[in-house]
């Protein structure tokens, strides 16, 4: 019998993860980020930029997500970073760069809060978020394409980060 999420037995956690989206503002994008926000129990999602939208198209991906899930809309993405940065946050960009790491080598702080940055859709992270950051990261792929969806890295980063975290 397949369960559904009134009859699993997983057990609810909350990870000291901050989710930052870096002008993300693809609706569906965005509703599926608090879908995996959600599922990741991540402490807190904060969407930077202008533009940003949290209308129809994003709650019909999110499936209700946005409801339950710690977020926050912020103007600019390095003040955040910044500020994250004083409060003692590991900052991590997921982005390829060519002094990146694999993310399947690279270990996760296990008493830090982590704040984990995606960029743009099109355009990745900038040069002057990832200066800012303690650390970026990269998922090895084995196909021609150099990148791929910002949520579905953003799933397989969230999976590494928790997985370490257990």
């Amino acid at each position: 019998m397949q369960l559904t999420h009134y009859n699993t037995n997983f057990s609810k956690r909350i990870f000291p993860i901050t989710l930052i989206c870096d002008n993300v503002t693809n609706a569906p994008n965005i509703g599926s980020l608090f879908r995996i926000a959600d599922a990741f129990g991540i402490e807190k999602l904060i969407l930077c930029g202008s533009g940003i939208n949290l209308g129809r198209k994003m709650t019909k991906t999110s499936r209700a997500t946005e409801k339950v899930v710690n977020y926050e809309i912020a103007e600019d993405a390095l003040k955040t970073i910044e500020t994250l940065k004083n409060q003692g946050y590991q900052i991590i960009a997921l982005e390829i760069t060519a002094t990146s790491v694999s993310i399947n080598t690279f270990e996760f702080s296990k008493s830090q809060p982590i704040a984990l940055i995606i960029g743009d859709e099109n355009f990745g992270v900038s040069e002057a978020i990832l200066k800012a950051s303690n650390a970026v990261i990269h998922i090895e792929m084995f196909g021609q394409n150099s990148s791929m969806n910002a949520v579905q890295a953003t799933n397989i980063a969230l999976y590494e980060i928790t997985k370490q975290r257990i």
